[in-house]
């Protein structure tokens, strides 16, 4: 993997609705890796202008375990609690509602 002059040497986007989620895969100086998550949201600015609010996670190699761990646990408690009927996912409920037009009003 060669180095670009940004350090970048890996980066995944996923695009999730309104959001864009980077994950950068970047080295130090010596060659450490590190990861940056950055989410983007597009906003409008009052002159009708597209803006874009990010926010970033940065996460050294010493985290990355722990990180995945906890990642990986709320994940499974998530599913747990669609499971028991408890929750639902949110887009399961957008099929339960019917279509209705100003017409019908």
């Amino acid at each position: 993997m060669e180095n670009d002059k940004n350090n970048e040497v890996y980066s995944k986007v996923v695009r999730a609705g309104k959001r864009t989620y980077f994950f950068d895969v970047k080295s130090t100086k010596g060659n450490d890796l590190y990861i940056t998550l950055t989410e983007s949201k597009k906003t409008f600015n009052d002159d009708g202008r597209d803006n874009y609010q990010k926010h970033k996670i940065f996460l050294y190699k010493e985290d990355f375990e722990k990180f995945r761990e906890g990642l990986e646990d709320v994940l499974t408690k998530i599913d747990e609690l669609r499971d028991s009927g408890e929750f639902v996912d949110s887009d399961e409920n957008v099929s339960n509602y019917s279509s209705v037009s100003f017409d019908d009003l």
